[in-house]
């Protein structure tokens, strides 16, 4: 039971990892789908922020007496992430209000049913 406990932190991510990939596979509606991914996304960015996490480490100054450092490379990496996963939303946001122009519809079904016809 002190597992469960102890790595609450990593459960939250498999939550999250399967309730993104549930909502991109289940929904039809490809905003949806945009906001499942970006669930999906931030799952992945805070596993990753997990894992650097180092308990008892410090900032990456050299001072005297300290000996467990934290590297600060992960969090950076993952505020680059953050930065492409807007724009890339904003893109696919993009896209969808296009779609929906051309269609008249963000339904998935309703786009093939229409493309279809062609």
């Amino acid at each position: 039971m002190s597992h469960l406990i102890a790595y609450y932190n990593y459960w939250v991510v498999i939550f999250l990892m399967v309730a993104g990939l549930y909502v991109v596979i289940a929904q039809g509606n490809l905003v949806k789908k945009i906001v499942g991914l970006n669930i999906f996304q931030a799952s992945v960015n805070i596993l990753f922020i997990s894992m650097a996490k180092v308990e008892g480490g410090t900032a990456p100054i050299l001072v005297e007496g300290t000996a467990l450092y934290s590297n600060p490379l992960p969090h950076v990496l993952i505020l680059t992430a953050i930065v492409v996963g807007v724009a890339t939303t904003a893109l696919a946001l993009a896209l969808v209000v296009r779609i929906n122009g051309a269609y008249s519809s963000v339904e998935e079904d309703e786009i093939h049913e229409q493309d279809q016809s062609f």
